[in-house]
């Protein structure tokens, strides 16, 4: 007698079946919600996406939903003894986020709009969980923020300490050099610290960086600071002398010579060696696992605040009711301040 195939959605039925009905209705009112956010935030999505994948400071930020998925995989268990409940103050949270992307499109502020259009996708999570599960997820939600492109305003300072670091160590290592704003003039020839050399694109990935390894590897608010000012003290500083290299190496070897070892050494290799530094550096101060990060679920029903927020939870109907109210207003207000926004 042949045996029977097992059907192939019973790891689907499991999980499902795994699901409480408070999860299953959460997670509902969180699809729900997210479509109709991201849907009358599109543009600023699809002006977000266009950024990560073609311009080479942002492509970091691929990795931020990978990163987020497995700090939420890391809390499964703290999860299953949680129930959500769909919360009223968070649609608050969901109001102000419209709010940022209606004036970041009114005045034509890219990086507003597109933190409005990430800060209301997290407010529909927090309105969808509820203030426990929310807290169990603090760090996940947080880091999304990590998906709004920054750093173009740091690139003219970031350009002018380059040029005096590189600058500094020329003349330290004795070539004649004279700088004038981004221009450093050597006896090789005139060089420039352009945009693309400014060290942003090192420095925003490394900020992102250093905030997840200080919120799973740390415990102490003291070690959080400290590794934070040093993941964005030395990249700066590694920058300068990345550029000094360059033109220390272009008077002996030439331009086009040291342009070359610039881009293949400098970068991909150097930087890659000064994240291992720093966090060699750091391993032996490490105070917990990354599966240990933020609270647990005893703790969070440990707090005596808890009770009082859990007031606010509202039936899973209303919220989708609230996020189709917040939607349309969003997209009439919009439609009339900042007719862009929709186009």
């Amino acid at each position: 007698m042949p045996l029977e195939t097992p059907s192939a959605s019973l790891p689907q039925q499991t999980l499902l079946a795994r699901l409480s009905g408070a999860w299953r209705n959460s997670l509902a009112v969180l699809t729900l919600g997210a479509i109709a956010v991201i849907a009358l935030t599109a543009r600023e999505w699809a002006e977000m996406a266009h950024q990560w994948w073609n311009i080479d400071t942002y492509t970091h930020i691929l990795l931020v939903p990978i990163i987020i998925g497995w700090l939420i995989t890391l809390k499964r268990d703290e999860l299953a003894k949680s129930d959500p409940r769909a919360w009223l103050p968070g649609l608050v949270l969901v109001g102000a986020g419209l709010a940022l992307w209606i004036a970041g499109r009114a005045s034509e502020i890219n990086i507003l709009a597109h933190a409005g259009a990430v800060g209301v996708l997290q407010g529909v999570v927090v309105t969808a969980l509820g203030p426990r599960v929310s807290l169990l997820l603090a760090l996940p939600i947080a880091f999304a923020a990590f998906l709004v492109p920054f750093g173009d305003e740091f690139i003219a300072p970031l350009q002018s300490i380059t040029a005096e670091i590189s600058v500094a160590l020329t003349l330290w290592s004795g070539i004649p050099a004279i700088v004038d704003g981004i221009y450093i003039d050597t006896p090789i020839g005139l060089f420039v610290v352009a945009e693309a050399c400014s060290g942003v694109k090192f420095l925003v990935a490394m900020i992102t960086l250093a905030v997840l390894v200080c919120f799973t590897r740390f415990e102490s608010w003291s070690k959080r600071t400290a590794f934070m000012l040093v993941s964005i003290i030395v990249p700066i500083i590694a920058n300068g002398i990345r550029a000094w290299g360059t033109i220390y190496i272009a008077q002996s070897q030439g331009v086009e010579f040291a342009a070359g070892f610039d881009h293949i050494f400098y970068g991909w290799i150097f930087f890659a060696l000064v994240v291992a530094v720093i966090l060699a550096l750091a391993w032996r101060f490490f105070e917990c696992e990354p599966e240990d990060y933020g609270w647990s679920a005893d703790e969070v029903g440990s707090f005596a605040w808890l009770s009082q927020l859990e007031r606010g939870s509202i039936a899973p109907i209303v919220a989708i009711a609230g996020f189709a109210a917040l939607t349309i207003a969003g997209g009439i207000i919009a439609a009339i301040v900042a007719p862009a926004a929709l186009g």
